[in-house]
């Protein structure tokens, strides 16, 4: 039976948790960042980048200028208030509230100036993955089913406020596309243009991974680390790999280390295992396995065929 005696040992275990953990107690005056409120700027700005796709509403009916500058003023307010939210948690007790509410403000106005090179950007993704991909009936399609696109448009999106140094948002977006879309990018990723992931998932691209242009990655390719055995002694060094530009990367491939440069113009194929450098031009396969057959009716009997 759960007796008072039992309700109050509980509490009382839990509440003296609370006070020998300082991690369970946010800064006075300012909860954490709202994950439901970042993810509605998410979809609010899709439908700036991609007006038409993602509203109820005929915008056809609304001009362009009235549609983009409302709904930004407004995002823009939103956005600085969860950024003021992010900043007091790691703010040091000699930071002003005043000063941490004007960081917030440059911050927010800074993402919203970014997104018209975001937007210009994202278009060649759209383009990339309709030349990548031939399955893909038109580029309308793309916009408004694919996946993979939209993980890079929340890595976009993302990696804009990281590079700002904000904290919690950028890894908010990045792990709500992540589990959208079974696409891990980490925001601190470098990803260039012409950029194409297809069917996507269980792609990982780890945080001090470098892309080139024009690269495509199949479902299942992992970009990471040797180890991470050594913890927080290893934040800030170059972990995980550089791809350089019109790379190809089949599905299933791993590409570990922050030394491993994979050359411009490379093919890597399907479950490669890669921890050195390759050069540019070089096509890496995995030798094909041996098969072996069984008759059913002769157990004895194996078939073998090899390609």
């Amino acid at each position: 039976m759960f007796s008072e005696e039992k309700v109050n040992k509980l509490v009382a275990e839990i509440s003296d948790n609370y006070a020998s953990e300082e991690l369970f107690l946010v800064k006075d005056g300012s909860g954490m960042p709202n994950r439901d409120c970042i993810k509605h700027i998410i979809f609010e700005i899709r439908r700036i980048m991609f007006p038409g796709y993602f509203d109820s509403e005929n915008l056809s009916n609304t001009l362009p200028q009235y549609f983009v500058g409302h709904n930004i003023i407004r995002l823009h307010k939103e956005l600085a208030c969860q950024i003021k939210a992010a900043l007091v948690q790691q703010a040091s007790e000699e930071n002003r509230l005043s000063d941490i509410e004007e960081k917030a403000e440059q911050i927010a106005t800074e993402f919203f100036m970014s997104l018209s090179e975001i937007q210009r950007k994202l278009i060649k993704d759209v383009q990339a993955a309709f030349d990548g991909d031939p399955a893909a009936k038109t580029k309308h399609e793309i916009i408004f089913c694919y996946p993979g696109l939209f993980a890079i448009f929340v890595y976009r999106l993302a990696h804009e406020l990281y590079k700002r140094k904000v904290p919690f948002i950028p890894r908010i977006m990045s792990e709500y596309a992540h589990s959208h879309t079974g696409i891990d990018i980490n925001p601190g990723a470098q990803i260039g243009e012409y950029f194409f992931i297809d069917h996507g998932t269980g792609v990982v691209i780890g945080e001090t991974t470098i892309i080139g242009n024009n690269v495509k990655i199949y479902q299942g390719v992992t970009l990471g680390a040797l180890s991470t055995r050594s913890g927080q002694l290893l934040r800030d060094v170059k972990r995980h790999p550089t791809i350089e530009d019109d790379v190809t990367i089949y599905s299933s491939a791993s590409i570990l280390g922050g030394k491993t440069v994979i050359g411009k113009g490379s093919v890597i194929g399907g479950n490669a295992f890669i921890t050195e450098s390759v050069a540019p031009g070089t096509r890496v396969s995995v030798k094909n396995p041996e098969l072996s057959f069984t008759d059913k009716n002769n157990k004895n009997k194996d078939k073998e065929i090899f390609d």
